[in-house]
């Protein structure tokens, strides 16, 4: 009889150690409680699911900045495009981002997928 696969929460507490190492590593400022949303966010994202931990914890990190920290959803409650609202936010993002002693996000990255829009 072949060996069944381990339920997909077996290795969770692994993921998020290893998650939050990454998170720790890219952020080193980050409050603890504001460690823990983003935390959440990258465990329970779709589209983050399989991606390595430390791109799971830049791309939660970024959304997690980009929806709490700025304007975003008002300008697309606006009526905004998707890259529009990204380009008009992008100051705001990477001050957040820096206070954490995060690597900002360059211009050029709208390629970053948002697991917010994209996995929620």
């Amino acid at each position: 009889m072949p060996e069944q696969p381990p339920p997909p929460d077996a290795h969770a507490p692994d993921r998020r150690a290893a998650v939050a190492r990454a998170l720790s590593r890219l952020a080193p400022r980050l409050p603890d409680y504001e460690a823990g949303a983003v935390l959440d966010r990258a465990l329970a994202s779709p589209g983050l699911r399989r991606a390595a931990p430390d791109t799971a914890a830049r791309l939660a990190l970024i959304a997690f900045a980009r929806h709490v920290f700025t304007d975003y959803d008002d300008l697309l409650a606006e009526g905004y495009d998707r890259d529009s609202a990204r380009h008009f936010i992008l100051d705001d993002l990477n001050e957040a981002l820096a206070a954490w002693g995060a690597p900002p996000v360059p211009e050029e990255a709208d390629e970053e997928p948002d697991p917010v829009e994209e996995g929620d």
